[in-house]
């Protein structure tokens, strides 16, 4: 496979990831609501996030200017994963919330780790 199509792929699977997101913590607002205060991330910061990933998520499968969308993902990752090890580093261990109503487990390095290999398909996205 040429090296922009795995570009293609990485940008597809995560704007997949993103609109999945999206969509759970849509599906569920008041449990968004309650997982994003347990994090300790005040409601008027946390309240654009799934809008916020459901555009990015959008255009990564659309492939509309995926490398700058990519980096802007990898930035929106990097803070996600930064607040994940605050909250670790506190010794506080809420669900994720990463996405919705399909993360009730509480955060762990697991957590981390999964976030760092979403990065990794950032950057492939971003630089293939």
């Amino acid at each position: 496979m040429h090296r922009s199509a795995w570009g293609v792929v990485a940008a597809l699977l995560l704007g997949l990831v993103f609109v999945l997101s999206s969509v759970t913590k849509l599906a569920r607002p008041a449990q968004w609501r309650t997982q994003s205060s347990a994090l300790g991330v005040p409601w008027p910061v946390a309240a654009p996030v799934p809008y916020a990933e459901a555009v990015l998520g959008g255009l990564l499968v659309a492939q509309v200017q995926r490398h700058a969308v990519a980096w802007c993902a990898l930035a929106v990752l990097a803070a996600f994963t930064a607040l994940l090890v605050v909250r670790l580093g506190q010794g506080r261990r809420p669900p994720c919330a990463c996405f919705g109503a399909l993360s009730v487990r509480p955060i762990g390095p697991s957590t981390v780790a999964r976030n760092a290999a979403f990065m990794a398909v950032a950057v492939a996205a971003a630089l293939l």
